[in-house]
């Protein structure tokens, strides 16, 4: 049996902590690196990925300077060169060059503001700083906030990314921020229009962040955008998609119509399922046939409505197809949907299920079938 991947063990272990001991000791003549790699290896077994990133950083510590200002310059001169500057996507970095936005949190958040924004500047563009911008954008926002409106000009694209990364409401694994979305939008604004898809896909997924809870801001922000024209047609496009989809999965009208999927034309389905019963972890499948008097790009998704202990139920969206359909002739799409008993993040109970078809925002038709 193969062993199982792991990832705290691939980011962190005796190669990668013996990379950064070697940059320190290239960097700092008094650093132990083979006490650096001992002390942090030997700390790994009981430590999940990010809690191993904070004892490496326990270990680095104990062997630089006390004051922070001293500590920060020994920092910035251990690390390697900036990532490639001619790449534009995908280049995020190393995680153990995570460690002084760690220690500028711990040592500068506090009485050296200037000092650890300067080291979190320096640091991005080795790894991203997302997580450690924070605790500064809810200690010092107003400060911070000044930092990030000369940043989205910066020649780095990595500096850029942070502002939109590092503000983001929803950003997974990190500590909230108690920034408004007044605060955001005008340096999102300034960043829509950036050359790099690393940059204009952290607007999109900070943007997708604020529309659960502000879909007509997104909506509207969005369609200024298209109207001003300062962003490529093609990449403006691929944003709007990216932005909208948690709002094109609720069927939001306002989104759709921005993608050109309309909601007022009388659409005609059908949902054929290939059989009445299923077995958890036996394949559904079904076919769909839609008609429409008139040509009509469609946005086509399904909802599966899934039967819960105590008479209770619960949906989830699963996209199907985007086409068009053509006057007077149907479109038919067809779909496999494994019915996963061993799925980590929804348990199947038997019972009365239902496949909810759903066209450009619009419930059209459904079908039933027991799950057993």
């Amino acid at each position: 049996m193969a062993e199982k991947f792991s990832l705290k063990d691939h980011l962190f272990n005796a190669d990668s902590v013996g990379d950064l001991a070697s940059e320190f000791a290239s960097a700092l003549p008094d650093f132990d690196a083979a006490r650096f790699q001992r002390e942090a290896l030997s700390g790994f077994a009981e430590r999940e990925l990010l809690a191993r990133m904070e004892w490496m950083a326990d270990c680095l510590e104990a062997q630089l300077a006390r004051d922070f200002p001293t500590m920060a310059a020994q920092l910035e001169a251990a690390m390697p060169p900036p990532l490639d500057p001619s790449l534009t996507d995908d280049d995020f970095g190393r995680f153990i060059h995570g460690l002084p936005g760690i220690l500028a949190v711990r040592h500068g958040l506090e009485d050296h503001r200037e000092r650890a924004l300067d080291l979190l500047y320096e640091a991005t563009k080795r790894f991203s700083m997302e997580f450690y911008i924070r605790p500064f954008l809810n200690r010092w926002p107003d400060e911070t906030l000044a930092r990030m409106n000369r940043w989205v000009e910066d020649e780095n694209y990595h500096v850029r990314r942070l502002v939109s990364e590092g503000t983001r409401p929803k950003l997974p694994w990190a500590k909230a921020v108690t920034l408004s979305s007044d605060q955001t939008l005008p340096l999102l604004a300034r960043l829509h229009a950036d050359k790099t898809r690393y940059v204009t896909r952290s607007v999109s997924n900070h943007l997708n962040d604020i529309a659960k809870n502000q879909p007509d801001v997104v909506v509207n922000l969005l369609r200024s955008w298209d109207d001003s024209g300062k962003q490529n047609a093609k990449e403006l496009a691929w944003m709007t998609r990216h932005s909208l989809r948690t709002l094109i999965k609720q069927g939001h009208g306002g989104a759709l119509d921005l993608l050109g999927y309309r909601s007022d034309v009388d659409v005609t389905a059908q949902v054929r399922l290939g059989q009445e019963s299923y077995a958890i972890g036996e394949v559904l499948s079904f076919e769909v046939e839609l008609t429409a008097k008139q040509e009509l790009p469609v946005l086509v998704d399904y909802r599966l409505r899934f039967a819960r202990p105590q008479g209770m139920s619960a949906e989830k969206v699963f996209k199907l197809k985007t086409g068009k359909i053509t006057a007077g002739k149907p479109l038919i799409l067809s779909k496999n949907h494994r019915l996963k008993g061993d799925a980590t993040t929804f348990t199947l109970h038997p019972g009365a299920h239902q496949v909810i078809l759903q066209v450009n925002g619009v419930d059209v038709a459904t079908a039933d079938f027991e799950l057993t």
